[in-house]
């Protein structure tokens, strides 16, 4: 049974979800973990949700983090969701092996507070709902570098090891310590969160469901005259904007079944991600897609799929005449590409250090685009070296493409086009340092990624530490961590992603 928890920490729950919406969750219970232990605390996070990070950081939290001593108002509940995985439907998922807690009322806002890893539930389908170190350190790192970056996610508000060691299969298959992940979420609704009702043809509770999503992410919608195509469009802004900003960083999620489409528009689950080296659009890291279905150059146009779902889900809810509620749909999903569009070409122009818009632009971002597929370049440090050119050094960036003559063609026409917006010289040391804001330095390598995880299994954390102070101060260039912004060595081959369940 879980400890008496009447000394922890106050936490500002409510449980709306759990009130408002029967059916969509089951009750649950953490295992009891022998030890808990620290790996990592947010404290950052913590004092921003207005939690006293001091208190937390010892035995106390990690029992609190582990499930070992919920607060005393938390409410543990596993939720309920079906999903397209793979684009094959399954009409029940839920949560395995996760928990929510409650919705914190923070300064942040509402945010549910839940467990990843902490013990079977009514939908762990024979799984144990354990977690082991690799995975929740992953994702601890990957979403604190995302969010580093400016974009939408999902976050790790802690990470515990559980004091138990758990067999894993797999491609490094052994003993592993066990772990649990403390996430914060503006919530956990997700596009199978409708398709699970909506499955079972209950449109009773697809809206109920809609109706709760209006209210808690998007309440302008109520007041327009369709809410719920107002639902769709708000959720289609939130899912280009998002997915825009995975390309930018050169982001492959790995995963976009509609169970990992967050409603919000966070970025949802971190088990088979990487960071593209060498840029192509059809680089696939994860060992579960063989297609290529989610693809770097893929994103958008599943995201598009994911919310077409969405679409079909809410039609009786758009218009009682089909044909009416189908058009509206149909002319929503026909925006979508140029809604994304609008997000990507502005965050490449900002990645070239232009401001304005301009009809040449595409052309200009897909030639640059077109050559780094040719000539493998980096994705990260060609962007970050094109500042460097304007800085006087164009050596790394012309290294790039092998010096290429039409190369040079490109970065003449390139600064030519900075010249018409920006004017003198003395501006592109402006321009430089602009582009160094939004241009990262060092992202979570693959490689470096790993070797910190492996070091973490053998308890030297040392690694993980040193690697997340880096991508989660992605911009600033410091001695001690040069090594992080290199690249792969070709030794290390193609890479490999697994989802870590």
């Amino acid at each position: 049974m879980p400890q008496s928890s009447s000394a922890a920490p106050p936490f500002a729950f409510e449980h709306s979800l759990a009130q408002e919406l029967p059916g969509f969750y089951a009750p649950a219970q953490a295992a009891n973990f022998p030890k808990p232990r620290f790996l990592v605390l947010n404290t950052a996070l913590a004092q921003d949700l207005g939690l006293d990070a001091a208190r937390l950081n010892g035995a106390q939290g990690a029992a609190i983090f582990s499930g070992n001593a919920p607060p005393v108002n938390a409410r543990p509940i596993a939720l309920a969701y079906a999903g397209h995985q793979f684009g094959n439907f399954v009409p029940l998922l839920g949560d395995g092996r996760a928990m929510l807690l409650g919705e914190l009322i923070s300064p942040l806002g509402r945010r549910d507070l839940a467990l990843k890893g902490s013990g079977r539930t009514s939908f762990s389908r024979g799984g144990d709902g354990r977690a082991v170190i690799g995975p929740v350190l992953r994702e601890y790192l990957v979403s604190e570098a995302l969010h580093a970056l400016g974009i939408p996610t999902t976050r790790g508000l802690a990470a515990v090891t559980t004091g138990e060691s758990l067999w894993r299969p797999g491609a490094y298959p052994g003993e592993q310590p066990g772990a649990v992940l403390t996430r914060v979420a503006q919530s956990h609704i997700r596009v199978g969160t409708f398709e699970l009702y909506a499955a079972r043809g209950d449109t009773a509770q697809v809206k109920r469901l809609a109706d709760y999503t209006i209210a808690r992410h998007y309440p302008a919608a109520r007041a327009q005259p369709n809410p719920y195509s107002a639902l769709l469009t708000a959720v289609a802004e939130a899912q280009a904007k998002l997915v825009a900003g995975w390309m930018a960083v050169g982001f492959v999620h790995g995963v976009m079944n509609t169970d990992n489409t967050s409603i919000a528009g966070e970025t949802l689950d971190f088990g088979p991600c990487a960071f593209m080296d060498a840029y192509h659009p059809k680089t696939v890291f994860s060992s579960i897609d063989a297609q290529g279905r989610y693809a770097y150059g893929n994103q958008p146009v599943m995201a598009r799929w994911n919310l077409a779902r969405l679409a079909e889900i809410l039609l009786p809810l758009m218009a009682s005449n089909e044909a009416e509620a189908r058009a509206l749909a149909h002319a929503e999903l026909a925006a979508f590409p140029d809604r994304y569009a609008v997000h990507w070409q502005a965050a490449a122009r900002a990645k070239l250090g232009l401001q304005r818009a301009d009809s040449g632009d595409a052309e200009l971002i897909g030639w640059l685009l077109a050559a780094m597929q040719t000539e493998a370049a980096d994705f990260t440090l060609t962007f970050r070296e094109l500042a460097m050119a304007l800085r006087g050094d164009t050596t790394p960036v012309r290294a790039r493409f092998n010096y290429a003559a039409d190369f040079d063609a490109w970065l003449t026409r390139w600064q030519a086009r900075l010249a018409q917006e920006h004017g003198t010289d003395q501006a592109q040391l402006a321009i430089a340092a602009r582009m160094d804001t939004v241009n990262p330095l060092y992202v979570p390598r693959n490689h470096r990624v790993e070797a910190a995880l492996e070091a973490a299994k053998t308890g030297n954390l040392s690694p993980f530490h040193a690697l997340l102070a880096a991508v989660t101060q992605p911009f600033t260039a410091r001695t001690e961590w040069a090594a992080f912004a290199e690249p792969a060595p070709p030794s290390a081959g193609a890479f490999t992603t697994f989802c870590g369940t």
